[in-house]
């Protein structure tokens, strides 16, 4: 385990969210924080408001006053301040090892999954607070109730996100864990499936001693990895729609926003009678019922009361790019989606049929990454065609290099014209969806890049074109 204690600590690629946030909780912590982000904005803002000394752009001389460095995944190894500080022999860390340093002395739970980490640390994260707790937590996402993605809480527990994409996560050696689901992502890094099974079987494996595991149970991936884990001292706990979860979630309804279904806590032995309790979220999506199960299995696990759980699952909001409604303007409701794998974005068009009713579902998608639209590009068509009508943009490169033949168009060949089109130009894929959409609509920027700027310009152009 590394040790932070007492350094001056600089951070190279400041500005993202797993990044950021750590830095908000080092400088709670009273630690000296500095550093840089290629470009301003209204984190680097925000971290400087907390007294961190920020830098923009990257040059060797903004680390001269750094003890020890944490770098981001994004950073390249020509990256000037990162090739300072290893001529200067500081010490250089991953931003999986700060956050595992930050955990160590708490009871700390670790949410991964290829889908749902940031929902369900969120939600775990606003459960516990509303049972009265004081978590500490990092999430890469934003809680739209508090607006922040961290906290260095007093009460006992860390709640953490951990990101699977380049299998830093093993770093954290957690007294728990959700696994939510799995399958195979991150091409860039990871070849093949059995090179995801076998880091999250990895990850298992790295949950402290008699530490607990909330597994769900009902997908296929987290299913054959229950059945390769070989300790004994892990106290395992299923969820899902499963007859055999422990935890069950059963008859899920999503209506407009809203989500109903029930929670079954089925008895350890065949004589118990099961407990069902009623689950009630202010968000919209079946998928989102089975981690909202994921949190009530995981608070229960931890000593808080069903109804507290219940009551806190009820007040949670949800967080930034998560089926975000940016706003509606007359009578045509914008929503913002961080979805970018196949999986993902089926769930969230699930969702958003619901919530549309009557009304068409329209989509700007943005690809992310060459490596992921090329794997892809079949099954992202397949999901995309649930939606009414989707205009497919260039992909969004996340510091890829292209990769030849590899664009948007590889997504839209295999789309119907009349229900998908590839445009590359964000301003006229604005122009072109507001001039299709109707009251009663919903328009859906999907995507993990800068598609999610486009609400705002879609609803202004919405209030020009109808009034």
């Amino acid at each position: 385990m590394i040790d932070l204690s007492g350094k001056r600590v600089h951070f190279i690629g400041i500005g993202g969210s797993g990044m950021s946030g750590i830095a908000r909780i080092m400088l709670d912590r009273g630690m000296s924080v500095s550093g840089s982000d290629k470009s301003d904005s209204a984190v680097l803002k925000s971290l400087a408001t907390y007294g961190a000394k920020t830098f923009i752009g990257h040059n060797a001389t903004n680390i001269a006053t750094a003890q020890a460095i944490v770098k981001s995944a994004a950073i390249n190894e020509k990256n000037p301040e990162l090739v300072a500080a290893q001529s200067a022999g500081l010490p250089i860390y991953e931003r999986a090892q700060a956050l595992a340093w930050l955990m160590q002395n708490q009871i700390s739970v670790a949410i991964a999954g290829t889908h749902g980490k940031t929902t369900t640390t969120a939600m775990l994260t606003v459960v516990l607070q509303s049972c009265g707790a004081d978590p500490s937590f990092a999430i890469g996402g934003t809680i739209n109730a508090s607006g922040i993605n961290a906290h260095n809480g007093k009460g006992k527990h860390f709640i953490a996100e951990a990101d699977e994409s380049d299998g830093s996560f093993l770093a954290y050696r957690p007294n728990g864990a959700i696994i939510t689901n799995i399958e195979l992502d991150h091409v860039d890094h990871f070849k093949t499936l059995g090179e995801i099974e076998q880091v999250f079987l990895d990850f298992v494996n790295s949950i402290a001693a008699n530490g607990f595991l909330v597994a769900n149970i009902s997908d296929p991936g987290v299913a054959k990895l229950l059945s390769q884990i070989a300790r004994g001292d892990l106290n395992i706990i299923t969820y899902g729609t499963s007859e055999i979860a422990q935890f069950q979630i059963k008859n899920a309804q999503v209506t407009n926003n809203k989500t109903v279904a029930q929670i079954t806590v089925n008895g350890s032995s065949p004589v118990q009678t099961a407990i069902a309790h009623e689950l009630i979220l202010q968000i919209p999506g079946e998928h989102n019922a089975e981690n909202a199960t994921a949190v009530f299995a995981t608070a229960t696990h931890l000593g808080f009361t069903a109804s507290a759980i219940l009551d806190g699952l009820k007040g949670y909001s949800g967080t930034k790019r998560r089926f975000e409604l940016k706003g509606v303007q007359n009578g045509v409701r914008v929503i913002d989606d961080y979805g970018h794998h196949p999986t993902e974005i089926t769930a969230t068009l699930k969702a958003a049929r619901s919530f549309a009713g009557a009304g068409k579902v329209l989509v700007i998608f943005q690809p992310h990454r060459y490596s992921r639209t090329q794997r892809f590009e079949r099954e992202f068509a397949d999901a995309l065609s649930k939606a009414d009508f989707t205009l497919i943009l260039e992909v969004y490169a996340a510091s890829e290099p292209v990769i030849s033949g590899v664009s948007g168009l590889s997504i839209a060949k295999h789309l119907d014209s009349k229900s998908a089109k590839f445009q590359p130009a964000m301003v006229d894929a604005v122009n072109e969806i507001c001039e299709m959409a109707k009251p009663g609509d919903v328009i859906l920027t999907l995507g993990a890049g800068d598609v999610s700027s486009l609400g705002e310009p879609i609803l202004n152009k919405l209030n020009q074109r109808i009034n």
